[in-house]
């Protein structure tokens, strides 16, 4: 009590930091918080948050709950101050848990491992006693082959009572718990640098257009990229003849001072990395009509085989090679389908089913039709001329994520530091044996002490082997 009274304020203030009652109660917050930024969409539209609590809290409370929840930080949970508080809280609880702890671990670490007294070796955790007949110097050296053999070094005491072996293994385990709390130091100050210096943003970039920033939120926040970025074609692939898009791809080229530096197809888990700027698939969409339309691409085969790739728009002709028969493209879907009456019309304005409606004449006839590109049996015509759809290109967008983090790569330094210092702690143990070796009546008597900070079961097995093999007298081999 005295003790307690005579501490300073700096004392008090070093004995918060330095218990694992603090380390709890932050880890609780830093846990609790980020499931509540989980669910919560970081920085996007009131409506969509809106939507989240509405089916949390009902539609009366939710713009209350939005409210407080906005005033409070955590619609831009990670940049908030209180957070990054709390992270660098745990970071200064970690440190002073070590300092307050390691010098009495380094001390036990360092400490060279003596001779025991017999008596002492009565109380240790791990005990075994054996008794040979045979001479002391015969015996001695079975026990040192017999420690080496279990992969011990051992060194040995000669006093007037006897002999005594002792080795150890491992002391440096001790330090494996402070390993892990260094990788979590490596691993805060990574995700740190990551939340001031990175960026989580998007872009949505139509086909044959360049963009030389991304947006970080939906009120056109520009983020620089330091180079351009062009999308030169995009694609979907649907299941079957349904709607649900099995796989997108975005062909791209980075341009850096003016010279293409860079080309890849994009796919979802499959990004585009440059200059620390990732690019990652995550959405597409459809150009509105009011901001133009893309280039139809066609390829008019006759029956004769000639063919000849054609780059129209709706309400431009071409005429099919090697004949007189002209097309006139006079109409355009991107999700055609025909009602009960046989009807054409639109039922979406993405390119889920694109179809392009052709009039031909000469030679004396006329006929139209809708040539779809999703169906390829729509393409032969009734003279057996044909018109392929390629594609529409310049109509659709690539939607990516655009990711900056250069802590990153310390992030990944403290995971590996940390599967290291995991594996010691939890695998491998400070390891302390004594064998004691003297006269008694014309035997010897043998005593084995040993102990382990952690995996002691796992250590008297190997104690067990000692055992046996001192008992049968082994000189080596196996």
């Amino acid at each position: 009590m005295e003790q307690e009274k005579n501490k300073t304020v700096i004392d008090r203030i070093w004995d918060i930091l330095a218990s694992v009652k603090t380390a709890v109660v932050l880890f609780v917050l830093i846990a609790g918080t980020s499931m509540v930024g989980t669910v919560l969409e970081q920085n996007a539209d009131y409506e969509k948050n809106i939507k989240i609590l509405t089916k949390m809290f009902g539609g009366s409370l939710a713009p209350a709950f939005y409210n407080v929840l906005e005033k409070l930080g955590f619609m831009n949970m990670y940049h908030s101050w209180w957070f990054v508080a709390f992270l660098l809280l745990f970071a200064v609880n970690l440190i002073v848990c070590s300092l307050d702890r390691l010098p009495r671990i380094w001390k036990l670490v360092r400490e060279p491992i003596r001779p025991l007294q017999p008596e002492h070796l009565d109380k240790m955790s791990i005990r075994k006693t054996v008794a040979v007949r045979g001479k002391l110097s015969a015996a001695k050296d079975t026990v040192v082959v017999s420690l080496k053999e279990i992969g011990f070094k051992p060194s040995e005491s000669q006093d007037a009572k006897g002999v005594q072996v002792y080795a150890e293994k491992g002391n440096y385990t001790r330090l494996g718990v402070y390993i892990t709390h260094l990788s979590i130091l490596i691993i805060l100050a990574g995700a740190i640098i990551g939340l001031f210096f990175g960026y989580n943003a998007f872009l949505n970039l139509p086909e044959g257009q360049v963009s030389s920033v991304a947006y970080k939120d939906n009120r056109g926040t520009e983020v620089p990229l330091g180079f351009e970025l062009r999308c030169d074609n995009f694609e979907v692939e649907y299941y079957g003849e349904s709607d649900m898009p099995k796989a997108y791809k975005s062909w791209l080229t980075v341009i850096k001072n003016g010279k293409e530096v860079m080309k890849k197809a994009i796919v979802v888990n499959d990004p585009l990395t440059y200059e620390g700027i990732t690019f990652y698939q995550s959405s597409f969409g459809t150009i509105p009509k009011d901001e133009g339309r893309g280039i139809l691409i066609l390829r008019a085969v006759s029956k004769d085989g000639k063919s000849e790739e054609i780059n129209a728009r709706v309400g431009d002709s071409f005429v099919i090679p090697g004949t007189s028969i002209e097309g006139r493209i006079s109409d355009f879907s991107p999700a055609l389908t025909f009602d009960q009456a046989g009807k054409a019309f639109t039922y979406d304005e993405n390119m889920k089913n694109p179809a392009v409606s052709i009039e031909f004449s000469g030679s004396g006839k006329q006929y139209s039709g809708w040539i779809f590109k999703r169906f390829p049996q729509t393409w032969t015509l009734p003279d057996g001329n044909r018109v392929e759809f390629i594609d529409y290109w310049g109509a659709e967008y690539t939607g990516m994520q655009v990711r900056k983090d250069p802590g990153v790569g310390i992030v990944y330094l403290g995971c590996i530091i940390m599967s290291i210092g995991l594996y010691i702690t939890f695998f491998m143990s400070h390891r302390r044996v004594w064998v004691n070796l003297a006269e008694e009546k014309g035997n010897l008597s043998i005593v084995i002490g040993a102990s382990a900070h952690r995996n002691k079961a796992a250590f008297e097995s190997k104690i067990e082997k000692l055992t046996s093999m001192i008992s049968a007298g082994r000189k080596g081999g196996k």
